[in-house]
């Protein structure tokens, strides 16, 4: 019995001491599994992260953003220039739960509810340590709300930064343009390394166009930090170099001039010097206010800039293209002269209207009694249709079209901004190109005929027609239109200034010809008849002119126009082309108003605003 029982009791002990083993065994085998993932987790799934942690826990460069440069009129005037204001930054990878902080700074008023998914779509295309403004020019009751929650918002910080500044708001918005955040594709056109730490780059205008000059080079702090990212001490800093002052051709008492002129029109001023092609006076109405697109507007306020029906964000002096109406009468006057079609002394009886050969149609002058017998004087000076018509017939579309683009007429001038538009000058061949029906790409005596007066297929940009003008003013010297004349050194001060570009003179070469047709311009202005003496003999010093006037909608034959009637939006526009002095030309102006109806009451008066404006004559005692 007893070595029965010593038996037994070690047949027991074994098997108590096999299940011990299996349960240590087990525990190890958990153990170093859950060492292997998460091995596999630090070294495999997180090795970016926890590497960039590591780096960070010792040596971290922090970008330093240049100050952008200052953008000045041509005497040293500020149009642009930088003052200080807060934003708020987000790291990601500091914040515990996203959704939680940006509800709260909605919540506080800081952000906007309906900014949160472009901010998320926005936050899920970094990566999770960079730091990325989501508000910027924080007001004083903004900075309030988030100071006293500042415990609350681990992983954001407010740093104060300098933020563009326009003075003169929508005044110079189309010309300036403005800054904004950089965007996926901004990123893609800049160098990173120059880039590093910009968060705003120029969106439009000069802004965008000099965006080299003005940026500047960004410098660059070595910092120790430690694992919560804290700055322990700066090892070496490298400054950044500010961007260039940018002095451009503009002159600010002529800008001025012409956006209070345009209040409250839809239209566009352009002014240029004859002698260098320097852009003083660029303007488009409506504008918008720079300082609030760069401060960043809302989504909802984006799009109800891009939606309002006067298009505010549309640069019409660039890209909008008109019927340049009668202000194009005097090239084809001078290409008459110059194809020995007419000349200063031929009179044309105006009976008020003109038939071609063979057609009963009627093409009607805007005086319906007629001017009687003209001489090319005077049918510039009382913008006499029926002199045209004829010399345009006379003429033929290909003679008179390639004379006209010799003025920059149905091309781009050139000019250092971008996006501008081409405008039209038909031609045969530029109809068959367009139209796609056979019947619609014959042309006819008729569209020759309505061309003379700036009518039918004819388009022109403000900034095109300013050029014709300028060109004009010059008796046919041409510069390429600028709007950059130079840049300073914010160190040293030194100016390095852009030179003109003289572009091919129009190929007229009679000083009789050129005398002729501004003599004609001269008498539009301050002679007898005048389409625009009202306006003229106001002025303190000789000048020239053209108005125009040009239909939005065709009248049929036997109807009257009657604007009373007309939807404002379908009236006439009104333009008008003017240079100053007559003797010495220093200036050049177009002025097209959208459904202004009259060139010489309508636009006259803002172009001769402009003009003094500039020219600043002094009145008589």
């Amino acid at each position: 019995m007893a070595l029965a029982s010593r038996i037994k009791e070690h047949w027991r002990e074994q098997q108590l001491f096999n299940s011990r083993i299996l349960v240590t065994v087990f525990i190890l085998l958990t153990l170093i599994a859950l060492v292997i993932i998460r091995l596999t987790q630090l070294q495999v799934l997180k090795y970016d992260y926890y590497s960039a942690q590591s780096s960070g826990n010792q040596i971290r460069a922090e970008p330093i953003p240049p100050i952008r440069g200052l953008i000045l009129d041509r005497n040293g005037k500020i149009l642009a220039d930088n003052k200080p204001s807060y934003q708020l930054e987000i790291t990601p990878e500091r914040v515990p739960d996203m959704q939680d902080t940006l509800n709260r700074l909605v919540a506080a008023n800081i952000l906007a509810a309906g900014d949160l998914a472009e901010l998320r779509e926005l936050l899920a295309s970094r990566r999770s340590f960079e730091t990325l403004v989501i508000a910027e020019h924080l007001s004083n009751e903004e900075l309030a709300a988030f100071a006293v929650r500042r415990p609350q918002f681990p992983g954001l910080e407010m740093r104060a930064r300098l933020g563009r500044n326009y003075p003169h708001g929508a005044a110079a918005a189309h010309v300036l343009g403005y800054v904004g955040s950089m965007s996926a594709a901004d990123k893609r056109e800049f160098d990173p390394a120059d880039y590093a730490g910009t968060t705003h780059v120029g969106k439009s205008a000069a802004e965008r166009s000099f965006e080299h000059d003005l940026h500047g080079t960004s410098g660059h702090e070595d910092v120790v930090v430690n694992a919560h990212g804290r700055k322990m001490r700066v090892l070496n800093r490298v400054r950044p170099l500010p961007g260039r002052d940018v002095i451009l051709t503009i002159d600010l008492d002529a800008q001025l001039a012409a956006s209070n002129a345009l209040a409250g029109r839809r239209g566009a001023v352009v002014a240029i010097d004859p002698d260098n092609g320097e852009v003083l006076a660029f303007t488009s109405t409506p504008g918008y206010d720079p300082n609030a697109i760069s401060a960043g507007l809302s989504r909802r306020a984006y799009l109800s800039l891009q939606e309002d029906i006067d298009r505010p964000l549309f640069d019409r002096a660039l890209r909008g293209q008109y019927p340049p109406g009668s202000t194009i009468k005097p090239i084809v006057a001078l290409a008459g002269l110059h194809f020995g079609i007419t000349s200063a002394e031929n009179r044309v009886y105006c009976g008020g209207y003109f038939s071609l050969p063979g057609s009963s149609h009627r093409y009607r002058d805007w005086k319906p009694g007629g001017h009687g017998n003209v001489s090319l004087y005077e049918a510039i000076e009382q913008s006499c249709d029926v002199y045209f018509y004829g010399l345009a017939r006379d003429l033929g579309i290909t003679r008179m079209g390639g004379f006209m683009r010799e003025f920059g007429l149905g091309a781009s001038t050139g000019i250092d901004l971008q996006g501008e538009q081409t405008g039209v000058v038909p031609s045969p061949a530029w109809k068959k190109k367009v139209f796609k029906s056979p019947a619609a790409q014959v042309w006819f005596p008729g569209e020759t005929v309505i061309a003379g007066i700036g009518q039918g297929y004819m388009l022109v940009t403000p900034l095109q027609l300013a050029h014709a003008a300028a060109t004009i003013a010059a008796r046919g010297k041409r510069f390429q239109p600028m709007l950059r004349k130079g840049a300073r050194d914010p160190h040293t001060g030194a100016i390095e200034y852009q030179q003109a570009t003289p572009l091919q003179a129009v190929e007229e070469q009679d000083t009789l010809h050129w005398d002729a047709v501004i003599e004609g311009m001269h008498g539009v202005m301050q002679g007898p008849r005048g389409t625009a003496r009202a306006v003229g003999m106001r002025a303190a010093f000789p000048m020239a002119g053209k108005s125009g006037t040009a239909q939005v909608f065709s009248v049929g034959q036997n109807q009257k126009y009657n604007a009373s009637e007309v939807d404002e939006r379908r009236r006439d526009h009104a333009l008008f082309i003017a240079f100053a002095p007559l003797d010495a030309p220093r200036i050049a102006v177009a002025v097209v108003i959208e459904n202004g109806e009259s060139g010489s009451k309508a636009a006259a008066p803002i172009a001769l605003d402009v003009i003094n404006a500039y020219l600043k004559p002094v009145p008589a005692t």
